[in-house]
C-alpha cells in the first residue's frame, strides 16, 4: 500500500490484548467510541467466546495462536513473530498494546513492522516496590526496553508514572491516563430498593444480612485466602455477614480449584456466582465491597462499587489507594492480614449510617475521578497528536 492510499482510507487502529474477554469487558466502551470517532477499529488476541460480542459491535478480530497468560517464553517469542507478520499484513496506522505480556512483545513487534504510531497502556506494572529485587529488576528492565519502541505510554496509575520516570522513560512519552467506568450504568439511582430486594431473594440472602461483595478472577493473588479466612472468623461472631464472590476460574498457576471454592463455602458464609454480566444489579444487593488483592493496577470493580455508593474495603496497595480515601469512602487494610480485613468488615457491618456516609462519599469521588469518557477523550487526543506527527515525518521523508 502506498502512502497516498494509506492516507485516503480511515485510520486503522489495532488493539492487542492476551484474551478476548479483556477486549470486551475492559476496553469495549473505548473500542466503540474510537469507531464512532471514525477509526477503522480491529483487535487481536487469543480467540474465545467473547469474539462474537466484538463482531456484534462491528469490530474486527484477528485470532492469535501463541498469545497466552501463562509463563511461556517460547510461546511469547512465537507471539512476537506472529504479531509482526499480522502488523505487516494489516498495515495499521496505530497499534495500541495492553500489558503485561502483549505490551512487551507487542511494542517490539510493532516497531519492527514499521507501524507509524505505537501506543501502550500501562494497566499496572507487574512489580511493586515491596517485591523481591530480582522480580523488580526483570520487570522494570523489560518495561524500559519495550518503552523505547513506543510513541506514548498511557499510564493508568500515578504511582506507576513515578516508577517509569525513575526508570528514565522519556518524559514526552509518558501520559497519565487514569481509569474510568460507565457512570450511567453504575448509578444507584437507576435501581430502586425493589430491585435490591429481588436480587437478594434470588441469591437466598435475608433482608437483614450484611453482604460483602468480592469481584475478581479466582486466583490467590486477588486475596481470596484472606477473604475466606475473614469469612471463617466472622461465621461464629456475626451470623448476619455474608460474602458473595463474583468471578471466573482461571488458568494461571495460582488459580483456585473447585475444591478450594467448595471448602470456602463449607467453612464460611460464602457464595460463589461465577462470571456474571449483571454487575450493576449485583452491586445493588451488596452492602460493602471488598478488594483484598496483593497487587492491582487501577481496579475497575472497586471503581464500579464506589460509583454504586458502596463503601470499599481495599488492601493498602497501588490501586486500592487510588480508589479508597481511608476513613472517608471506605477502609484501607494491610495486605495479607485477614484479621485486619475481618475487623474492617465487622466495623462496617455494625454501622449502617457509616456505610451510608462512606458510600455517598465514594459515589461523589467516582463522579469526580472515574468517568470513562475522560479516558476516551484523552486517548483520542493522543492518537490525533501522534498521527499528525507521523504524517509530518512521512512527508518530510
Amino acid at each position: 500500500m502506498t502512502l497516498s492510499q494509506r492516507s485516503r482510507r480511515p485510520k486503522r487502529l489495532l488493539h492487542v490484548t492476551t484474551t478476548d474477554i479483556s477486549l470486551v469487558l475492559l476496553l469495549g466502551a473505548q473500542l466503540r467510541a474510537f469507531a464512532a470517532a471514525g477509526y477503522d477499529v480491529v483487535t487481536a488476541s487469543a480467540p474465545g467466546p467473547w469474539v462474537n460480542r466484538l463482531r456484534e459491535w462491528g469490530v474486527g478480530h484477528h485470532p492469535l495462536r501463541y498469545a497466552t497468560r501463562a509463563f511461556a517464553p517460547s510461546q511469547d517469542a512465537r507471539a512476537l513473530l506472529e504479531l509482526r507478520t499480522l502488523f505487516r499484513r494489516l498495515q495499521p496506522d496505530v497499534v495500541h498494546t495492553h500489558n503485561p505480556k502483549p505490551g512487551l512483545y507487542g511494542r517490539v513487534a510493532a516497531r519492527r513492522a514499521r507501524v507509524p504510531v505505537v501506543v501502550n497502556t500501562v494497566h499496572g506494572l507487574y512489580a511493586a516496590d515491596d517485591d523481591p529485587w530480582v522480580k523488580r529488576a526483570v520487570v522494570y528492565a523489560s518495561e524500559r526496553l519495550a518503552a523505547t519502541c513506543s510513541d506514548a505510554e498511557l499510564v493508568q496509575n500515578p504511582e506507576d508514572l513515578e516508577v517509569l520516570r525513575r526508570l528514565r522513560v522519556p518524559a514526552d512519552r509518558l501520559h497519565l491516563l487514569g481509569n474510568g467506568i460507565d457512570l450511567t450504568r453504575f448509578d444507584p439511582e437507576r435501581l430502586g430498593t425493589s430491585r435490591r430486594a429481588e436480587v437478594r431473594v434470588r441469591l437466598g440472602i435475608r433482608a437483614d444480612d450484611v453482604v460483602c461483595g468480592v469481584v475478581g478472577r479466582l486466583v490467590w493473588a486477588k486475596g481470596y485466602r484472606e477473604v475466606y479466612e475473614a469469612a471463617r472468623r466472622l461465621r461464629d461472631v456475626d451470623s448476619s455477614v455474608r460474602f458473595v464472590v463474583v468471578g471466573p476460574y482461571d488458568s494461571k498457576r495460582d488459580a483456585l480449584t473447585p475444591e478450594d471454592v467448595a471448602r470456602a463455602e463449607r467453612e464460611g458464609r460464602v457464595i460463589h456466582l461465577g462470571l456474571r454480566d449483571d454487575m450493576e444489579e449485583l452491586f445493588s444487593a451488596f452492602d460493602v465491597f471488598v478488594l483484598a488483592s496483593h497487587r492491582e493496577g487501577f481496579p475497575r470493580a472497586a471503581m464500579e462499587a464506589a460509583a454504586m455508593a458502596l463503601p470499599v474495603i481495599a488492601t493498602d496497595v497501588r490501586g486500592g489507594r487510588q480508589v479508597v480515601d481511608d476513613g472517608i469512602t471506605g477502609r484501607l487494610v494491610p495486605v495479607r492480614q485477614p484479621s485486619a480485613l475481618a475487623a474492617a468488615v465487622t466495623e462496617l457491618a455494625a454501622d449502617a449510617e457509616l456505610r451510608r456516609r462512606m458510600g455517598a462519599a465514594g459515589r461523589a469521588k467516582a463522579l469526580r475521578e472515574f468517568d470513562e469518557q475522560r479516558v476516551i477523550h484523552r486517548t483520542l487526543r493522543i492518537y490525533d497528536h501522534l498521527l499528525g506527527q507521523a504524517g509530518d515525518k512521512a512527508h518530510v521523508e
